[in-house]
């Protein structure tokens, strides 16, 4: 009889539920129409767009997307921002995660200060940094390159990745170390063997947020790089809003293709973000 009376209970709609449940599908239909009114657009023509920007496409144009994608040069440009965001993904991993394991675990005294220089480089914005890091680069021959941007992406990526990591080696249970040092495994045995394995959910949900912030970046792209054929997408989309004349629905296209891979690893991996984010915010 109990657990059948716990079972009506779990069934039972309460008026917060069906409040809740309301809210959440405004939420959803607020973020979800101006995507698909982007999609739609993108499938017209421009007299349609004119005429009745608000209905579903009468005839799908996918020229649109064949344009953007060829005359608009986004293929090379995608090219590009592979390029420079897994480099700075991997790099920025790979440093990120052994600086964070330090600061967790290791027993050193400089280190309880060194969380606190990097979260200073999380308030810091670009915009304060990018005359004189260009006139730097300059003198180094590194504008106009690829790598000229995967160094500062790089850079201020490492913050955000320290302080996540920090908090997911944190949540471990000492008793694991406590007993690979026993059996005679090395500071770097541990954070190979045990700690990067224990913190893969960390390093998806940073490695996430590190591409997806690089892959959208535009102010550093657009005054690094000069030459067309290294421009990132970002700063490609620019050129598809002329300065007397706008072609609507190839904009749409290229934005269309631009924001997909973003939103096609969320859908995939939302859950492991949540997961993940939950995870490291709690010391075990």
């Amino acid at each position: 009889m109990r657990i059948e009376d716990n079972q009506k209970e779990k069934k039972k709609i309460t008026a917060a539920n069906v409040f809740l449940y309301v809210l959440l599908l405004a939420l959803a239909l607020v973020y979800l129409l101006p995507l698909v009114w982007m999609l739609s657009v993108s499938l017209k023509s421009n007299r349609e767009v004119l005429t009745s920007p608000f209905t579903p496409p009468s005839v799908l144009q996918l020229g649109n997307y064949i344009f953007a994608w060829t005359n608009g040069q986004l293929g090379v440009a995608t090219l590009n921002s592979v390029i420079v965001c897994s480099s700075a993904l991997v790099i920025s991993l790979l440093i990120g995660s052994m600086a964070a394991f330090a600061i967790a675990r290791m027993r050193l005294g400089f280190l309880k200060y060194m969380m606190q220089y990097f979260l200073i480089g999380m308030m810091i914005p670009v915009h304060c940094v990018l005359i004189p890091l260009f006139v730097r680069f300059s003198n180094w021959h590194l504008t106009n390159q690829l790598i000229g941007l995967i160094i500062p992406y790089i850079t201020f990526s490492l913050p955000m990745t320290i302080f996540l990591m920090t908090g997911f080696f944190k949540s471990m249970p000492n008793e694991i170390f406590e007993a690979a040092c026993i059996d005679g495994c090395s500071i770097y045995g541990c954070f190979i063997t045990i700690g990067l394995p224990l913190s893969r959910v960390g390093m998806f949900v940073a490695g996430i947020m590190t591409f997806v912030g690089n892959w959208n970046e535009l102010l550093l792209a657009m005054v690094f790089i000069s030459d067309i054929a290294k421009k990132t997408l970002p700063v490609t989309l620019t050129y598809f809003v002329g300065p007397y004349a706008t072609n609507y629905v190839q904009m749409f296209a290229a934005i269309i293709i631009a924001i997909a891979p973003t939103i096609v690893v969320y859908s995939i991996f939302s859950n492991q973000i949540v997961d993940g984010l939950t995870t490291g915010a709690v010391k075990g």
